[in-house]
């Protein structure tokens, strides 16, 4: 597998929030704020699943993935939630497939819901406090791109099981001592 870089995941986040606030800034005056963040929102999740599919090697449910994606997508611009629901369920969709294609446990999935759930938070007050679609964008996908530093796999630490020398000795006399019995058992 070839996992993307934290240098990677900055890269992309500063790409996607550069090109967020280009289009918002440009068609804002022309659809107005709820139709371009409702357009935005999956444009950049699109772009960040091409992203982590380039970074992993697994081809296997890579088209189904996308159709469950795009299939997501239209059922939410259909139904229209609220815009915090839109956002949240978009970030699920990213979550779902980060956990499907980079982690093999349940623990570092749900460490991933965490770091999903904070990036959202940070990425609410970067926008609270700036106002910028850029900084909201770009924090956002900088705390996303922390996903690196969760291993794939959390196995507990297990001592490995040592025979003592006693019950080596033991066996060893058992084993005598059938061998002894069957021999006895077929001279007979």
């Amino acid at each position: 597998m070839i996992r993307p870089t934290f240098i990677q995941g900055v890269v992309v986040a500063a790409i996607l929030a550069f090109f967020a606030s280009a289009v918002v800034a440009v068609f804002i005056p022309f659809v107005g704020v709820g139709t371009i963040t409702r357009l935005v929102i999956p444009a950049l999740g699109l772009a960040y699943l091409l992203f982590l599919f380039n970074r992993n090697s697994e081809r296997t449910g890579r088209v189904t993935t996308m159709a469950v994606w795009g299939a997501m997508t239209l059922m939410t611009w259909w139904f229209a939630p609220a815009l915090p629901f839109y956002l949240l369920i978009h970030v699920g969709a990213i979550w779902l497939v980060r956990s499907l294609y980079f982690y093999s446990g349940v623990l570092p999935a749900l460490i991933d819901f965490g770091l999903s759930a904070l990036s959202v938070i940070v990425s609410i007050w970067a926008v609270s406090r700036t106002g910028s679609v850029f900084l909201a964008t770009w924090c956002f996908f900088l705390v996303e791109a922390l996903f690196v530093m969760i291993p794939p796999t959390v196995k507990g630490t297990r001592q490995p099981q040592t025979t003592a020398p006693a019950d080596i000795e033991n066996f060893e006399r058992a084993r005598r001592q059938a061998d002894h019995a069957l021999s006895q058992l077929f001279t007979q």
